[in-house]
This record gives C-alpha cells, structure tokens and sequence, in this order.
C-alpha cells in the first residue's frame, strides 16, 4: 500500500486543522493506519489510530477530546480533525499504515511497514 498524507499548513492556537491520509490500494481495509507525529529534537509519537474496519479507534491520552480520526474504506481514506490545536502540536505528520496484528505495539514506529510523506503542522500566533 502507498500513503500520502496532506492538510497540513499554519494555523493560530485555538483553530483547526483536517488531516487526510490517501492510500493506494485494493486491499486497504485489511491495514490498521496511524497518524504519528514528531517535533523537532523528539522522538516520533502515536496521535490517533484506526484498526481494519475503523470501528476501533485509539488516541495518545493527552490528545483525546481535542483530535478525531476517521476512515472511510470505499474512499481508501483516514482523517485526523485537530481542534483546539496548541503551539505543541507543532510537528511532521506522518500516516502510517500495517496489515499484522500489533494491538500491542501500535504505539511504537518501527511495527509499521508503510509510511506516508509527512506533513508540517505549525500551530503559532
């Protein structure tokens, strides 16, 4: 599967942003997807993941209320909605995507084998 990732840009603290994660593909509803994030000087971080069907979801703690992914198969497409986005949201989003069972290392980069571009959000006044 090919991923690309796009919606980044600018934005002030307190507005919002919809991330899109584009994928290639006949078989896309067999990958669990992920967005990731990472800023500068820090190591890459779980924001928000989708499983196979999308009707299991999962967020970083310190993210949820704030950000919401959703999926839709018949378009090959996850989303991420940032609300009430924050100067530390500031960071390279990245998709990325698996079709092996990792409940237990969805959090950790390296169990994903398919990964987007990346795309910068900047949150500033």
């Amino acid at each position: 599967v090919q991923l690309q990732a796009s919606g980044g840009g600018m934005v002030q603290p307190g507005g919002s942003l919809k991330l899109s994660c584009a994928a290639s593909g006949d078989s896309f509803r067999t990958y669990a997807v992920t967005w990731f994030r990472q800023a500068p000087g820090k190591e890459r971080e779980l924001v928000a993941g989708t499983w196979k069907r999308g009707s299991t979801t999962y967020y970083a703690d310190a993210l949820k209320g704030r950000f919401t992914i959703s999926r839709d198969n018949a378009k090959n497409m996850v989303q991420l909605q940032m609300n009430s986005l924050k100067p530390e949201d500031t960071a390279v989003y990245y998709c990325a995507a698996t079709d092996r069972a990792i409940s237990s290392e969805r959090s950790n980069p390296q169990a994903y084998a398919y990964w987007g571009q990346g795309t910068q959000v900047t949150v500033s006044s």
